[in-house]
Order: C-alpha cells, then sequence, then structure tokens
C-alpha cells in the first residue's frame, strides 16, 4: 500500500506510557508576540494575526475564556511551515501538464490588504504566499455575514490558459493537542472534531471534551462540498517536497489536523491511487482565463452537542437521520429520514441495486424511506435536491447477523487456531493474531504481544471467539475453546496455584535468542522496547490483561450454567471461581493499573452479580469490598476515567459500570456525558457511533500510523454505558442511535468469511481494513454483551424497531428481532428490559393499551431444552413484569421449551 511503511521497519513509540505535563512549553528564545486583531460576533469573539490574518483565537461570545483552536500555543506555533484556519492547500495543472501544489502556510510573504465593507471585516489577497508560479490569485475575506461567522476564498486564473483545481484544501485546525496537559485541562481547553463527509450536506462538529456547550459547526457555503477530510501530516515524517504538511508533532496526545477538502482528484491519482474507495467520487474543476470561483465555510454555534442536529436545520442545512444507523444486515428493514430545506428529485445507490429507497409515509416534517440492501460491503445513498446540491450517506451491508457470528467462530477456531506442538512458548493450542494479507497466523511480531495472545494487540483474536459463544455456543467451538483455557491459558497466560494463583501474565511470546536461535526473523527490528523479555513477558502487574482472561471464564460459566451437556471439561462452578480469582489476582498483583477503568471491564461486574445469584456470598463479599475502593478512588476525581495514554477512551465503560452499580450517579452522569462529546451521531457507518481511536494501530496493526480509526473496540465499548444510561431516559432517542450505531459498527469489521479486523484505516490513501485481526476482540465483547433489539415509539418518527423488523396490527405493535443473538428486547414504552441466557426470541408483541408483552421463543434444541427469562423494568415509567409460566430461580425464570415455538405472555402489574 502506498505511504505505508512495511511491517518490518515498524514506526513505534519510544515509551509505553506517554507523559503529560500540567504547562505548556516556555516561549521560544527572542519570541515576540504576534500583534492580533479582535472583533464580535453574536456567537463568537474572533481573533486574527494582523501580518497574516489568520485566526489566532476563536472563543464562544459567552464563554471568552475557551478557545476552539490552539491560539495558547502561538509561541510554538507561529513560523512557517504551521497552518492556521485561513490557509489553503492546491494542486493545480494546466492542460498537458503535471500536477503542482502551492500552500500559503510554508513561506509566507506579505499579504496584499484588500478594502473592507461593512459585512467584510478583513480582506487580503494572499498570493505572494502561494508562490512567484502560481497561475491563480487568492483573496481570503473574513466576513460577518448578518451575524454568522464566514472565510471565504476567491480563486481567479490569472494566466491565459485553462487551470485544472485538483486539489483543494482549507486547513481546519482546532486545538485536539492534549501534550502538556493534565486530564483536567485537556477537558477544559481542548475539543475533539467529527467530520460528516456528505458533499454539500458535509459539516464539521467540534466539541469540547468535557461535553459542555456550545458545540462548533463549521458548514460549506454554496461550491464548498466536503468531498475528502486528508490528514495534513507531519513535515518532519512526510515525504520530501509534501507541502501539504504541518510541523507540529503528532502522536497519542495530538491527532493532528485536517484539510476540508473540497476537490481530490489530484490526490487519487496519486497518493491515493492504491487506496480503497474514498467516501466520495474524486472530483476536480477548470477556471478558464480570467474566470473566478468562491468557496468558504461558515462558523456556528450549537447550544449543546445535543443540538447539532436542529442548529443544523436551524441553518438551512440537509439533515439525515438513519434508523437504527448506517450498518444494514440483508435481512433488516431500515429507515432514513431527511429533513432539507430543498425538495428531493432522486435517490441513488452507488452502487447501482445496492440499496434501494423507497418513500413511505413522512414524520412530521421529515421525508421517510425504507431501506432495503443486498450484497455486502459499503455503499452509497446520494440525495440530489432541486438546487443540485448533492448529499451522500454511507452505508454498510453485512450479511444477516446470524451468519455473520457463525463466520466469526469458524474463522476465529479454524483459520486462526494454532496447533504447535514443538512451539518453544507454550501457545499450543491457540487461537492466534491473523494477517489477512499473508493468509495466515502471526506467529511472531516485534510487537511481542501481538503473538503472545496477552495485551489487547494479542488477545483479541481468543477473546471474539470466546464472547461469541455467550449467545451463539456452538458445539465444535465450544471443545477447542475449553482446550484453550486448559492447556494454554491455565500454567500459560495465567498461574494456576501458589501465592500468585491467577495472575496474568503479559505475553507468552517474547525475544530471547540466546534461548530459542534460529527463531526469530533476522530482517525484522528487535531492538525497540516493544520485543519484550522472557521477564518483562511474564510481568503479573499489567491489569489491562486480567479482564481478557476473566471473560473467557465467565463466558464458559455461563454457557456451562445454561446449556446442558456443552461444556465437559469442568462444572459450571470450576468456570465462575476462575473467574472470581483472576479478579482478586489482578487487585493483589496488578494494583496499579486498577487504578483506571480497563477495556471489558463490564465483565466483573456480571462476575459479581453472579457469584451473588450463584449465593456465594464470602466471594461476592470480597469482591464488591475490591472493586469499592477503585469506585471510591473514581468518585473523588473530577474526570474519572484516566489511563496509562495522557487521554483514552477505553476506561470510561468499566467507570460508568460500577458508578451505577454502587449509586454515585453524578459521576456516572460525567461520564456519559464525555463520552457523548467523543462519540458523534453522524450519517456515515464509519463515523457514526465511532469512539474516538487514533493511535492503536501502533500497538495492534500491520500499518503502525497515527491515524483515526474507524470502528476500532472503542465502538463497542462505548456503547455499553450509553445503552444502559438510555434504557433509564428512554426519551432520548439521540443516545440510542449513538449506541447502536457504535455496536453496529463492531460488525463491519467481519468479512465475508469471518476474518476480524482491528480497525478500518480512514486516511484517503488507505480506506481499508487492516490486515491485522490484532485488538478487534476487545470490541466484539462489547458488541457481544450489548446485541439486543429496541422497540421505541419516537414522538417525531412514531413506532421504530433497532435490530427488527416491525408489523403493526390493530392494538398491538410486533417486532422480529435480527439482532445477532436475540436474547435482549428493550421496550421503551413499557420501560421493560427483557434478557434471556438461554433460549432465543423469534418475535414479540406489545400492547399499548394494556401494557401486555407476548414473546414467541424458538423451539427446544439439545444445547437449549429451556428457556432462562430475566425481566426488568429500567426506566422511572417501568412497570413490574411477570411470566405466565415458569419457575423462579436465581433471579429468572427457567421455561420450558417445546418441539414448536413457546409463547410466553408477561403481564404488567
Amino acid at each position: 500500500m502506498n505511504a505505508c511503511r512495511p511491517l518490518l521497519v515498524l514506526l513505534l513509540l519510544g515509551t509505553a506510557t506517554l507523559p503529560v505535563h500540567a504547562q505548556p512549553p516556555a516561549a521560544k528564545p527572542g519570541y515576540r508576540p504576534i500583534a492580533r486583531t479582535t472583533i464580535a460576533t453574536p456567537a463568537f469573539r474572533v481573533t486574527l494575526r494582523t501580518d497574516t490574518q489568520t485566526l489566532a483565537r476563536l472563543s464562544p461570545i459567552n464563554d471568552p475564556a475557551f478557545d476552539f483552536v490552539p491560539g495558547a500555543r502561538e509561541a510554538e506555533r507561529a513560523g512557517d511551515g504551521y497552518v492556521h484556519i485561513g490557509d489553503i492547500h492546491l494542486r493545480l495543472r494546466k492542460p498537458g501538464g503535471l500536477w503542482t501544489d502551492f500552500a500559503s502556510a510554508q513561506h509566507r510573504a506579505a499579504i496584499r490588504r484588500l478594502p473592507t465593507n461593512g459585512a467584510t471585516f478583513a480582506a487580503a489577497d494572499i498570493t505572494a504566499s502561494l508562490g512567484a508560479d502560481s497561475p491563480l490569485r487568492v483573496e481570503r475575506r473574513w466576513v460577518n455575514d448578518r451575524g454568522i461567522l464566514a472565510l471565504r476564498f476567491t480563486l481567479t486564473n490569472t494566466t491565459d490558459a485553462p487551470v485544472e483545481v485538483g486539489g483543494l484544501g482549507l486547513p481546519m485546525v482546532f486545538d485536539n493537542i492534549i501534550s502538556d496537559r493534565t486530564l483536567e485541562q485537556a477537558h477544559a481547553q481542548a475539543s475533539f472534531v467529527d467530520p460528516y463527509i456528505g458533499r454539500d450536506a458535509g459539516y464539521l462538529q467540534v466539541t469540547r471534551l468535557n461535553g459542555a456547550g456550545p458545540a462548533l459547526l463549521v458548514l460549506p457555503e454554496k461550491g464548498t462540498p466536503l468531498e475528502a477530510y486528508r490528514p495534513i501530516l507531519e513535515a518532519a515524517k512526510a515525504p520530501t517536497g509534501d507541502l501539504f504538511t504541518d510541523r507540529s508533532k503528532r502522536g497519542q496526545t495530538s491527532e493532528g489536523f485536517y484539510d476540508w477538502t473540497i476537490a481530490s482528484k489530484g490526490f487519487a491519482e496519486r497518493e491515493w491511487a492504491k487506496a480503497g474507495e474514498q467516501w466520495n467520487v474524486p472530483t476536480s474543476f477548470t477556471l478558464a482565463p480570467g474566470t473566478t470561483r468562491t468557496i468558504g465555510v461558515r462558523f456556528v454555534t450549537a447550544a449543546a452537542i445535543a443540538a447539532i442536529e436542529d442548529t443544523l436545520v436551524a441553518n438551512h442545512r440537509p439533515v439525515a437521520v438513519g434508523i437504527p444507523g448506517y450498518v444494514v444486515p440483508t435481512d433488516q428493514d431500515v429507515s432514513l429520514f431527511l429533513k432539507t430545506p430543498q425538495p428531493i428529485t432522486r435517490v441513488e445507490s452507488f452502487p447501482a441495486g445496492a440499496l434501494t429507497a423507497t418513500p413511505t409515509t413522512s414524520a412530521k416534517g421529515w421525508a421517510r424511506y425504507t431501506v432495503r440492501s443486498k450484497g455486502w460491503g459499503r455503499a452509497t445513498l446520494a440525495v440530489t435536491y432541486a438546487d443540485g446540491s448533492v448529499q451522500t450517506v454511507s452505508y454498510f451491508i453485512t450479511k444477516p447477523l446470524d451468519q455473520t457470528m457463525a463466520d466469526l467462530g469458524r474463522f476465529s477456531t479454524t483459520q486462526q487456531w494454532y496447533e504447535g506442538k514443538s512451539d518453544p512458548f507454550g501457545r499450543n493450542p491457540a487461537i492466534l493474531t491473523y494477517d489477512r494479507e499473508a493468509g495466515k497466523v502471526v506467529t511472531q511480531d516485534p510487537r511481542v504481544w501481538i503473538s503472545g495472545m496477552s495485551d489487547e494487540g494479542g488477545a483479541g483474536s481468543w477473546v471474539a471467539a470466546i464472547a461469541k459463544q455467550l449467545d451463539n455456543p456452538d458445539p465444535v467451538e465450544i471443545a477447542k475453546l475449553q482446550r484453550l483455557i486448559d492447556e494454554t491459558i491455565q500454567g500459560g497466560l495465567q498461574i494456576p496455584d501458589g501465592p500468585h494463583a491467577g495472575a496474568v501474565r503479559k505475553s507468552l511470546f517474547y525475544y530471547d535468542p540466546a534461548a530459542h536461535p534460529g527463531y526469530y526473523d533476522p530482517t525484522v527490528d528487535w531492538t525497540t522496547w516493544t520485543s519484550w523479555s522472557k521477564k518483562a513477558g511474564g510481568d503479573l502487574g499489567r491489569a489491562y490483561n486480567y479482564p481478557h482472561v476473566a471473560v473467557g471464564h465467565w463466558v464458559l460459566y455461563r454457557v456451562a450454567r445454561n446449556h446442558p451437556g456443552l461444556v465437559t471439561a469442568h462444572p459450571w462452578r470450576w468456570y465462575l471461581d476462575h473467574a472470581y480469582r483472576t479478579t482478586t489476582a489482578m487487585m493483589r498483583d496488578a494494583p496499579h493499573y486498577t487504578q483506571f477503568g480497563l477495556m471489558e471491564g463490564d465483565v466483573f461486574v456480571d462476575i459479581l452479580k453472579d457469584l451473588k445469584r450463584e449465593g456465594l456470598t464470602a466471594e461476592a463479599t470480597e469482591m464488591e469490598r475490591l472493586m469499592k475502593t477503585r469506585a471510591d478512588h473514581w468518585r473523588t476525581l473530577a474526570f474519572p476515567f484516566g489511563s496509562e495514554m495522557a487521554w483514552d477512551s477505553t476506561g470510561q465503560p468499566e467507570v460508568y459500570a460500577w458508578m451505577r452499580y454502587f449509586g454515585y450517579q453524578p459521576q456516572a452522569d460525567v461520564t456519559r456525558r464525555v463520552i457523548l462529546a467523543y462519540d458523534p451521531t453522524i450519517p456515515n457507518w464509519g463515523y457514526n457511533g465511532n469512539a474516538r481511536r487514533y493511535w492503536d494501530f501502533l500497538y495492534g496493526g500491520k500499518y503502525p500510523r497515527i491515524e483515526r480509526q474507524i470502528h476500532h473496540y472503542g465502538s463497542t465499548l462505548n456503547a455499553v454505558p450509553l445503552f444502559d444510561a438510555y434504557r433509564a431516559d428512554p426519551s432520548d432517542l439521540r443516545m440510542l442511535r449513538i449506541a447502536y450505531g457504535g455496536m453496529m459498527g463492531g460488525i463491519t469489521n467481519i468479512d465475508r468469511d469471518g476474518f476480524s479486523s482491528a480497525a478500518f484505516h480512514s486516511a484517503p490513501d488507505m480506506m481499508q481494513w487492516d490486515p491485522y485481526s490484532g485488538d478487534y476482540g476487545m470490541g466484539f465483547y462489547g458488541h457481544a454483551i450489548t446485541a439486543a433489539t429496541y422497540l421505541v415509539n419516537d414522538p417525531a418518527f412514531g413506532w421504530l424497531g433497532f435490530g427488527g423488523n416491525l408489523n403493526q396490527a390493530a392494538g398491538a405493535v410486533g417486532i422480529a428481532p435480527k439482532d445477532g443473538a436475540r436474547t435482549r428486547l428493550f421496550i421503551a414504552p413499557a420501560g421493560l428490559w427483557i434478557t434471556l441466557e438461554a433460549g432465543k426470541i423469534a418475535r414479540a408483541s406489545y400492547a399499548p393499551a394494556t401494557g401486555a408483552v407476548t414473546l414467541t421463543l424458538d423451539p427446544a434444541t439439545a444445547i437449549s431444552p429451556n428457556a432462562r427469562v430475566f425481566l426488568e423494568t429500567t426506566s422511572k415509567a417501568g412497570r413490574t413484569y411477570f411470566p405466565a409460566g415458569g419457575s423462579f430461580e436465581r433471579g429468572g425464570y427457567t421455561v420450558p421449551l417445546k418441539s414448536t415455538p413457546t409463547d410466553l405472555t408477561l403481564s404488567p402489574r
């Protein structure tokens, strides 16, 4: 792949723990503050540098201490080579010529000031900064357009030949820099940006890390589509001659900046030539001699993140809402709602026939379409409006989810199954990371955990295989997984007895050429910190590894307890005991990292609840005591979800779970708010519900680089608390949309054969799934525990089904679950949360007038002769429900199943 370093010359960080300092760096010697000019609009205080007229500060009018752009870093970002809002990137050619690049930030020349008027408060000809060879004159204007801040560029062809514009980008430089800030400072001062790369309907949303309003929206003016969103590379690491760079360092503490890219054909022909399909068809436009084109963006505020869509409507922008989202299994009907200022003239599918959008009954000002799919993979609906503008909505088509679950289980336990009886590291049997490009398991990698079955990058594949069994157990797969636990986890990754019983090692694989001469690939660099020694690999102090093993034991406990005869190696009590022992060992042997929330840490809550249900009082009391020490610590923090990283999106779900468990609701609310700050709802399968991750390709991907990851494990894990928060308050449909987007986003990683990728490379020079399975399993665990169907009656959209197909009859609403589990159903108007630990829901019917619910359960099978049904009313409006039949035990109802479907009536009281 172009622009990628080969695996053998990895770009790796120099340390695993990135320090964050409390103060920004001092100004460089000899630095003199730059003169500025400030004006006010109804929404902003706008400060421009007087020398360049680029944006130096952008503060909400009611919060002048906050700055959306990195104005506080003027001292380190003042010189040439640093981009700012107000700069421009151009790739141009004349007929028969080659593409030539021009950038206003690399070698700044004095601007030529232009006259201003009442609306235009700053104007300049900036052509000199592009260089003497520029065939275009570029004029820039800052405008207060009836109270709205606008940035406009006028491009004029000053030559006697036509000029094709194949690259046109406006740098969008917002303060996403976490470097040199504490976690508290980062949440107070920094922002993250999410793009809707939807052509004429595109926009950027800039949200503050603490989740507070206002949020900033960057909107296109006419002729300024958001066609692509191109990362601006760090100059020190960019190819020689690349002008579209920035001198700021990119890394875990700084994602970097991006171009709002209006024309991208020139990039598609060069840097992106080997990439996957772009979000939109790359285009160019041509300026005839003497002609001009004006482009521009507008800056508006939404009072709160939740008000973004309302703000778009108020600014006469088209708004798309997909229910349940933009991931479409071929056996599910989904809906697309459009609210637009212009009439819709046509809706087209690309590729043709992949999607069909059929108009149906409108809903309170929204045009509604039923969308059906066929095939597999990425597809787009292009909506054309009467004024000729085009909005694109990006979808991902999958198989029916029961088939997807089966594919994942089969692939992970066959293609990724490793039987190495002579393996010197004890990986026999194993489920190892898989390289989709090479078509084989990865038995060695200088990031040793990737081949060592632990840490996230190495545990992901076997965790996915086990998590799949929670609701979809398969006898052949279970037989293999029992061996994995007994022969490799126990005594290999996990210490079985002695003073450290239950403790978990960092990696089975390690680098020791003296002990294993000739084993290691000599073309790989084994000299970095990532090539752990045997001693380092055997370290017990990394708490992040413990939830992986706990998941394995807990899932097999659930399977053994609820599916007779399926698990034969040990009785159910053995697995629950070992889940408990893993938890206590973590608190004993890995106390440092337990101060943070851990990915998959929700499993500890379920283990504790199961200990209580099974009457294991002593174990439950001790585990609750240990977990409360963590929760009490988090309760004292303003932002209780730190990490070994400067900022992270993995600790929030477990922190939220324990805050809810112990009744610390204010801290749970803080956690939910910050999740919603980095987890957007956007009409694109990749960004919708995509909790922010941009550095884990370094640790689990084949192509290690800083890059916004699409549906890394953060998406599904962060959906877990959002689902819980929605069930507590079913009036918040937006929260359900984000949660469902994240949960379903994690399914797109699974290809048609069942291989599961760590994440999708969003940079336009890639636009492909990473070939390594890596740490995908952490995300699939999140999908496995949240897969459910939701029945909703929304005031604006009416009856909706998330994860199931609706049918309405007189006096009742029916839904047929099509999610990947068919064991969980939430009926929002009743506040009723139905979960099954055995059995499957074929369909359900809800009578709004009486509140009665009828479940139809699948017939009995050899491994599921009974259903295990749990009923909970989660919202304040919910009533208590009781089934007509079944015996109550261990907190739920055991319902004998028949050879034909079984109806179970649930009556409210």
